[in-house]
């Protein structure tokens, strides 16, 4: 009986911090033992609002992914005719230029350029797939290429997974709602 109440008393804290992060919606709990739901009055006048004030209040660095979030950003062309290839797997696991340890099954790349944690959209040129990632290392170092993506994201983008370059458009994110830090 402690083992569930304490369960209970968790999920609890969760939904109530998370909708506090966010701004949202307020968890209640009813005198029957199940949660309600508030919303502060002005912004069930304009659903519009809801989702603005969310976007500005979260503490993440880019909104979550809606449609709604993602009208919130806006994107500033790089270059277009970028070559991109991936890292190898011997990389796995150390340290990159920015400190983070590397993983290839993360949405990151390198760029010579860009300032750590820029988020940046790659869309392949010949299919229009595109991922967003961040950027945590510096290179590459080879000359003509543009950027290097991990390996999930670099398989994400294209249809030949034997290639090991691809022609892409680099698009940096800005956010068009400013976050709270």
């Amino acid at each position: 009986m402690k083992a569930s109440s304490t369960l209970y008393s968790l999920i609890f804290g969760l939904l109530f911090f998370s909708a506090l992060a966010l701004g949202q919606q307020k968890p209640v709990l009813k005198g029957n033992g199940k949660f309600k739901t508030t919303q502060p009055k002005e912004l069930l006048k304009d659903p519009k609002a809801i989702k603005a004030d969310s976007i500005a209040k979260s503490k993440l660095s880019v909104p979550v992914d809606t449609l709604n979030a993602a009208q919130a950003l806006k994107l500033k062309p790089f270059k277009k005719n970028a070559h991109a290839s991936y890292y190898h797997q011997k990389f796995n696991g150390k340290r990159t230029s920015s400190g983070i340890r590397f993983d290839n099954n993360k949405y990151t790349a390198a760029h010579r350029k860009f300032p750590f944690g820029t988020k940046l959209k790659i869309t392949n040129e010949v299919n229009h797939k595109s991922v967003i990632v961040e950027v945590i290392d510096r290179g590459p170092f080879t000359k003509g290429r543009e950027i290097d993506l991990t390996r999930k994201a670099f398989m994400e983008i294209v249809d030949n997974k034997n290639s090991g370059k691809v022609m892409v458009t680099i698009e940096e994110i800005i956010p068009a709602v400013p976050l709270a830090k």
